[in-house]
């Protein structure tokens, strides 16, 4: 299954995607965030798609749509969204339910990688 992350603006939420990154079986990492993110660095492989976070929602989901359009090559998707707000988080599980394409959230936890 593939891990579809939002890293937004604060760095304190980014420990969670990394945990989850590290800790779990994931056949591709993609990871979503404007320049503030695209320093982020990780031992696994991933792919960095940047977007703008301070486009309105319909703009955002158009985008986070378009770019990852082509990207996901299963059915579902395992889906963090412990970084970023509430805009930020509709517009990019909107955008992947109009790909389509199913969601699985997924966090890290003291007994590892679950879902919900």
């Amino acid at each position: 299954m593939e891990l579809i992350a939002l890293l937004s603006t604060g760095k304190g939420t980014w420990g969670q995607v990394s945990g989850l990154m590290t800790h779990g079986e994931w056949e591709k990492i993609i990871l979503l965030g404007s320049d503030f993110a695209k320093d982020f660095k990780h031992n696994k492989d991933f792919e960095f798609i940047k977007v703008d976070l301070d486009k309105k929602l319909k703009e955002l989901k158009e985008d986070f749509s378009q770019k990852l359009k082509g990207k996901i090559n299963g059915t579902e998707v395992a889906l963090t969204i412990a970084s970023g707000d509430g805009k930020e988080h509709m517009a990019l599980i909107s955008a992947l339910i109009n790909l389509p394409v199913g969601i699985r959230f997924a966090a890290l936890t003291k007994d590892g990688v679950i879902d919900l």
